[in-house]
């Protein structure tokens, strides 16, 4: 038996036709995979990073003191027969503030002046008594012994002279310090006692009188900073005029007088790391007061040279801060060092140079290497801002 093979013709462009779909679907997907499509540039802003000189300040908790401040007690005894001034007044130096009693201690004063006369008296008889009896004993007209009772008596008068006179300076010292009156000129405060009260020497506290004009301001600051302050101070002739140290009050206003440095005191406080720094400031309409809290603004001068850069420019990064550096048409992203914060820019320290062009919109989308479309913006000029 003849076995024969027969094909199906019919099948032959079928198959034809798939294998070519199959090889087109392939070599679409090997393209693709090939070259894949290039990514979309990200449109930002930036500006140009510049130098200019600069202001920052720093912020210092002060006192308001006065230069001199003395409590007035009474050192004499008695009661207040006078009060010659209003509480809060403005009294210049020796004018009467207190009396004490003082008829008192002017009758005192009267007793020992008369004493004292009647003791030179008596001091003048026995002197012309003994120089009698000296003339009579060289003639031995009269006893030794005469002789020495009219010297004994001499020299007892002498000294009842002296102690009269004694008595008179302390009354006259009792008298005068029944008037108190004040030692400076200045602001005298609120008076402790009224018409009539007891004064006991060395206790009562009758007052306090301090002065105005100029005033003293201290405040702290760390001990790295002794340099820079001591600076100051050897150069304050400088800035006598200048608005380097201000006076912040407690609503927030500057005092309109600048202060200026007048002494670093002598040691540090082992026990915080700060030594004190006093101001002086005019008070001539006497504003300021003793005791009150302030801030005290420092100004810190940058040179030219100083590099800025917008804050909205930086970002943060578990605590180190970046920026987004245009170089052709991507972007590389900057480690930098900040030092204090200008208006709405921040001092730079390291890691940019001036002419460099940082993004400053756009950020949240880019990437190291992203490429960009770039649009830029002017530079703002830095303002005056604090740095605490």
């Amino acid at each position: 038996m003849n076995h024969m093979r027969y094909e199906d013709t019919r099948l032959k462009p079928v198959f034809m036709i798939s294998s070519v779909l199959i090889l087109v679907v392939t070599a679409s997907c090997h393209q693709a995979r090939q070259a894949p499509p290039m990514p979309q540039a990200i449109p930002v802003t930036a500006v140009a990073v510049h130098t200019q000189p600069a202001i920052y300040y720093q912020f210092y908790p002060g006192t308001i003191k006065a230069l001199n401040v003395v409590q007035l007690h009474g050192d004499v005894s008695g009661y207040i027969t006078g009060i010659f001034f209003k509480d809060g007044q403005l009294v210049e130096k020796g004018q009467k503030l207190y009396e004490i009693d003082r008829q008192q201690y002017e009758a005192a004063y009267q007793q020992a002046q008369a004493n004292l006369q009647v003791a030179e008296a008596n001091l003048e008889r026995a002197r012309q008594d003994a120089q009698r009896y000296q003339e009579l004993n060289q003639k031995n007209a009269i006893a030794k012994q005469t002789l020495d009772h009219a010297l004994s008596d001499l020299r007892s008068a002498e000294a009842q002279v002296a102690a009269a006179r004694a008595n008179v300076n302390q009354v006259a010292t009792n008298l005068k310090y029944s008037r108190i009156v004040a030692p400076f000129t200045g602001i005298i405060g609120i008076s402790q006692v009224k018409l009539g009260s007891l004064v006991t020497p060395g206790q009562t506290l009758l007052n306090t009188i301090s002065s105005y004009d100029p005033m003293a301001v201290d405040f702290q600051v760390d001990q790295k900073e002794i340099p820079y302050f001591s600076d100051l101070l050897a150069h304050a002739a400088a800035h006598r005029a200048d608005s380097t140290f201000m006076i912040q009050l407690v609503d927030g206003s500057l005092y309109p007088e600048p202060a200026t440095i007048s002494v670093i005191d002598r040691a540090v406080d082992p026990q915080t790391g700060t030594i004190t720094v006093r101001l002086l400031v005019p008070n001539k309409h006497n504003l300021l007061r003793d005791g009150m809290n302030c801030n005290v603004r420092v100004a810190h001068h940058l040179p030219a040279s100083t590099i800025l850069v917008p804050q909205v420019a930086v970002t943060e990064q578990l605590g180190e801060y970046f920026v987004y550096v245009v170089q052709g048409d991507s972007v590389v992203q900057r480690k930098i060092k900040l030092s204090y914060p200008i208006g709405d820019q921040y001092v730079v320290q390291d890691g940019l140079a001036p002419g460099e062009m940082v993004v400053t919109q756009g950020i949240q989308r880019l990437r190291q290497g992203a490429h960009v479309i770039l649009s830029t913006s002017p530079a703002t000029p830095a303002r005056q801002a604090t740095s605490r």
